[in-house]
């Protein structure tokens, strides 16, 4: 299966119903998650489809260094999370909103710092360089989709952590995209290539 236009992915990502993924939480942890969003942007280019991700600044206090999506958490002047998930990514890398088509979005996915972020899925077309906000954003690069795709790219290191029973890591080039983006970036091929669900190389 390859994805390789626009055209293809939408038609992909809204062929298969949204596979509803079972967290275990009690009431309790539920009420205590903040909620946020972040942008998954996905861009054209002539050699396909590639993904903007985010390196976070090692002066951060939480998940400093780690690889993420443009986002944050809401704000109560935010009229709703998609509006948390595009001034965040107006904020962090320099892209306006008008330049974001958003197709969708993902089930919510709870992390351990306590934040229940809402990924949404859209297509941007910079008219302009990104520029990262240099007090959270220590670069911006660019991932082709083929290899997010790619389920061989795709190993799991199983251990008890917050809700869940392993962590998923995406090797790329000299970086190593793990954690929730990992794991949001493994929802997000499975529903678009949903035949590949479970398939995963364990590293324990």
């Amino acid at each position: 299966m390859s994805i390789k236009s626009r055209a293809d992915f939408i038609r992909r990502f809204n062929l298969h119903p949204h596979a509803r993924i079972d967290r275990p939480m009690d009431d309790r942890l539920r009420k205590r998650l903040r909620p946020a969003a972040v942008l998954i942007p996905i861009i054209e280019r002539q050699h396909g489809l590639s993904l903007i991700l985010t390196q976070r600044s090692a002066k951060l206090r939480q998940h400093a260094g780690q690889i993420s999506f443009p986002g944050g958490r809401y704000d109560p002047h935010d009229q709703h999370l998609l509006t948390t998930a595009l001034r965040e990514t107006e904020e962090e890398i320099g892209l306006p909103r008008e330049q974001v088509e958003v197709i969708g979005r993902l089930q919510d996915y709870p992390v351990l710092s306590n934040y229940m972020i809402r990924p949404f899925v859209g297509f941007v077309s910079p008219q302009q360089p990104l520029m990262a906000e240099a007090g959270e954003v220590a670069e911006i690069f660019e991932v082709p989709l083929a290899d997010i795709l790619n389920m061989n790219n795709h190993y799991a290191y199983r251990i008890r952590k917050f809700i869940y029973d392993r962590v998923y890591f995406i090797p790329w080039q000299h970086r190593n995209i793990w954690g929730a983006t990992a794991g949001i970036l493994r929802e997000l091929a499975e529903q678009l290539q949903p035949e590949h669900r479970q398939q995963v190389r364990p590293l324990n």
